[in-house]
């Protein structure tokens, strides 16, 4: 049995019986006490290792409970237009990196926002042809829901004039019926499919780069939203001894089937690994004029779009919840998300037989009456903070409308369970960003005054255990993560900022000095 003790720091444990300790016993990855150095110094057993803090300051390990961990550790070797504020300068940034790629090869990345480019307006594939005449280039959009493809991308995927649009998605035209080079929706998933192919690398050193980049950021768990290639990566570095991070894997509902015939069920796994809910798409993106919506978006007559029928849904929902598997839709319209409580009520009882909870993935616009209904129906809220001063751009669509929007307050005052990410790579994944996005509701600038819609904000302890005691009770561990307490796993972070005694300001701008999972000291510091 090994033991070490922490010491020489202010622990905020969110144990509500011992909201602050100053040192912290571990045995075996797991915390045997919390308390001062001298008591517990007293019940360590011999040869129990010291590891001084430097009167630092611990929270709790911060999970991310909605983030695309193959996609983030793939953008880091691949295009990226984040930064680009023009068509102009999206271009630019492609002939860039281009000499890094073969004739042929295929040329990936994006994370393009055209809502933020001096003239908004969508790019098509002629920009690319002439830049990338002999590699095909497929580029995703800033919120994941659309690609840019050049003309030999377009080929390659097979997509030609006579083109049906797959159900749930679109081929975008122009007047001659000719693809443009935007797919949108469930007609990006052949792009998403060619990254998981492994044309971009070797995903599992690629995720050992992504995990210390997150380590680095406070997060010693993810709900990881991306498919089995993924799965796969962590597995092999687990094998090997270098998995670090506490992953949730969730399933694509492509593997549905396979999960079912597996064996598999949701909470199914070990302290490193466990299997999640079955991802489902109820809709799209705000940014991509894509979420289903009750009412048209301002000047067209489009609600949005449908990328899985109600009626398919509710079958989905109800063969995974019937075999044992919970559902996490993505729903960000508040018509989607008015269905998606639907079919959740319609399959109570499945529910209930397997003890199951399920999840609603973004939750950005909720009608005022559906509000209670998550508590009521014991979903889990999964809502990123950040995605709210991010669409600032966007948000005239739902100016004058009964609507609840990024509503984490009232979801919390309902009673419902709020756990947050950070959608990354749409958005950075550092969990600091998404603490101040969501107790002022404004851009690092403190734009605007006082924060769009104020009345959502909510307190610092609550946006801590949204990324801490909340993503525990979403995967089933609440009696094993969450919080600084005896019987929980030692997985915590050591910070430079007491963030409980600074400004919003400084908040975002903590930096974490030492990450523990399991009571090994995983960045910062060395054992």
């Amino acid at each position: 049995m090994t033991a070490t003790l922490f010491a020489n720091a202010t622990f905020h444990t969110l144990n509500r019986d011992q909201p602050r300790a100053e040192a912290l016993l571990v045995e075996d990855s797991v915390i045997v006490a919390a308390g001062t150095a001298a008591q517990l110094r007293a019940h360590a057993p011999a040869g129990t290792k010291t590891v001084d803090l430097g009167n630092a300051v611990v929270i709790p390990g911060l999970t991310d409970a909605h983030i695309h961990t193959a996609s983030l550790a793939r953008s880091m070797h691949e295009v990226d237009l984040r930064q680009a504020r023009s068509l102009a300068e999206a271009l630019a940034e492609v002939s860039e990196v281009k000499p890094r790629y073969r004739e042929g090869e295929w040329i990936l990345g994006g994370w393009w926002d055209f809502n933020a480019w001096e003239i908004p307006v969508q790019p098509d594939r002629a920009s690319l042809d002439s830049l990338c005449p002999r590699n095909p280039v497929a580029l995703t959009s800033a919120d994941g829901h659309t690609v840019w493809a050049n003309s030999q991308a377009l080929q390659l995927l097979g997509i030609t004039r006579t083109t049906p649009d797959p159900a749930g998605g679109e081929i975008v035209r122009d007047a001659h019926g000719d693809a443009t080079g935007i797919l949108r929706e469930s007609a990006v998933y052949p792009v998403r499919k060619l990254a998981a192919s492994g044309v971009s690398g070797n995903l599992a050193d690629q995720l050992r780069e992504a995990q210390q980049y997150l380590l680095s950021l406070g997060l010693t768990g993810v709900h990881d939203i991306d498919g089995a290639d993924a799965l796969a990566g962590y597995r092999q570095l687990r094998d090997e001894g270098a998995l670090a991070l506490r992953v949730h894997k969730l399933l694509a509902h492509d593997d549905l089937e396979a999960a079912i015939l597996g064996g598999i069920r949701t909470g199914q796994g070990d302290a490193w690994i466990r299997h999640g809910a079955v991802k489902i798409f109820a809709d799209g993106a705000a940014g991509s004029h894509t979420c289903h919506m009750s009412e048209p978006f301002p000047g067209s007559t489009s609600h949005g779009m449908e990328v899985t029928a109600y009626p398919e849904l509710l079958r989905l929902a109800t063969r995974a919840a019937t075999a044992g598997i919970a559902v996490a839709v993505h729903a960000i319209g508040d018509r989607a998300n008015h269905l998606v409580l639907n079919a959740l009520e319609d399959i109570q009882n499945i529910t209930a037989q397997h003890n199951l909870r399920h999840r609603i993935e973004h939750v950005q616009f909720l009608k005022p009456a559906d509000v209670p209904r998550l508590s009521t129906l014991g979903v889990v809220a999964s809502m990123q903070p950040q995605h709210c001063p991010s669409d600032l751009p966007i948000l005239g669509m739902v100016e004058g409308r009964d609507l609840a929007s990024y509503a984490w307050r009232s979801l919390l005052d309902a009673g419902a369970t709020v756990a947050f990410g950070s959608d990354s790579p749409v958005e950075v994944p550092n969990p600091f960003h998404g603490l101040h996005a969501a107790i002022t509701r404004t851009t690092a600038e403190g734009k605007p005054d006082g924060g769009w819609e104020p009345q959502e904000r909510i307190t610092l302890e609550e946006a801590l255990h949204a990324y801490c005691s909340a993503p525990a009770y979403a995967s089933g561990e609440e009696n094993i993560k969450g919080t600084l307490s005896p019987g929980m796993l030692a997985d915590f972070a050591v910070l430079d900022t007491d963030i409980f005694a600074v400004g919003p300001a400084e908040l975002r701008e903590t930096k974490v000095l030492v990450t523990v999972t399991g009571g090994s000291v995983r960045y910062g510091l060395k054992d």
